[in-house]
């Protein structure tokens, strides 16, 4: 019998959920990739996130309350899996000590490394810069 492959496994962070849910001119990326057969994670420091940029688009009059309430429902019931990970504490002092992030995506990249851990295939899509090099050197690209 031959095994079948394992479906991709990624980690979204808060940068990558907006893409696909409001996608920019210069990528389709996010967008293809949540409609992939692959198995999508989000945290609930990510979800957290999203739901608060969501609301500030609103508040601002950047979308309007139609689009805001559409993403809230897409976020809702795309291939988005809930992960309740809580990121293991000696690995956020480590790659603290080795890349220059901000709390939260410090906290993305240690997230996804725990899960990494029982998961190898596991990637981190983000379009955060500083976070993608970082995902990248630790092996997560």
């Amino acid at each position: 019998m031959i095994a079948s492959p394992l479906k991709r496994l990624t980690y979204w962070d808060a940068s990558a959920v907006i893409e696909a849910l409001f996608p920019a001119q210069r990528s389709g990326t996010a967008a293809a990739e949540a409609k992939s057969d692959g198995i999508n994670l989000v945290s609930s420091l990510a979800w957290a996130e999203v739901h608060s940029v969501i609301a500030r688009l609103q508040q601002g009059r950047s979308i309007t309350d139609v689009l805001a309430n559409d993403a809230r429902k897409e976020l809702q019931t795309r291939r988005w899996h809930w992960t309740n990970v809580v990121p293991v504490r000696i690995t956020i002092l480590e790659l603290a000590s080795r890349w220059q992030l901000r709390g939260a995506d410090l906290w993305h990249l240690a997230a996804a490394k725990t899960l990494q851990r029982d998961r190898p295939e596991l990637t981190l899509l983000t379009f955060d810069q500083r976070l993608r090099v970082a995902a990248e050197g630790e092996g997560l690209a």
